[in-house]
């Protein structure tokens, strides 16, 4: 199974669209699934996407084969471009570095509050949590889309899920030909 975590529902939706993903409500979750994938809003924050990750944990029948992914848009310096896809190798939080994949040189910081200057290369909510709670399992990536130069004001819900729909072909193929699978 894969199990994809997004923070908003526009970058949710975009997955929906695609995939044809069936929703239900479970507790204060809201799911999304078909018999390969189950995508769940975590909501803003890497509290909110560790909450989200043990909610999965606890509800379904995870295996040490299963995908977990987090996806979703972040910050970025001038080094990257609009719509840039990144796979994530390291998050630093709270002056601590947690390494996901060696193999991968790309690091996102991950704060609770929304970036509005250049001090970040790459900045994200949610990366912290979701490693935090699944970082005994050995199939777990983050990609993120970059989607401003630290001008969150000019995010819109519908341009979310464009970036994302843009990258799910690529996200799923890098997935499915990564070395951990």
């Amino acid at each position: 199974m894969i199990y994809i975590f997004t923070a908003l529902k526009s970058e949710a939706q975009a997955l929906v669209d695609k995939y044809k993903l069936q929703k239900n409500k479970i507790d204060n979750y809201t799911i999304f699934k078909n018999k390969d994938m189950v995508v769940i809003i975590t909501g803003i924050g890497f509290i909110n996407c560790s909450n989200s990750c043990e909610f999965i944990l606890r509800n379904y029948k995870v295996n040490s084969d299963d995908v977990f992914i987090n996806i979703g848009i972040c910050g970025a310096s001038q080094n990257y471009k609009i719509g840039e896809l990144v796979e994530i190798g390291k998050i630093d939080f709270d002056n601590n570095s947690f390494i996901l994949n060696k193999t991968i040189d790309k690091t996102i910081t991950c704060i609770d509050y929304e970036a509005k200057d250049n001090r970040y290369d790459l900045v994200d909510m949610e990366s912290y949590g979701f490693y935090k709670s699944l970082n005994s399992y050995k199939n777990i990536f983050i990609f993120k889309i970059v989607s401003d130069h630290f001008e969150p004001q000019t995010i819109t819900k519908d341009k979310t899920k464009m970036l994302l729909f843009d990258k799910l072909d690529n996200i799923l193929k890098k997935i499915v030909s990564h070395s951990r699978l």
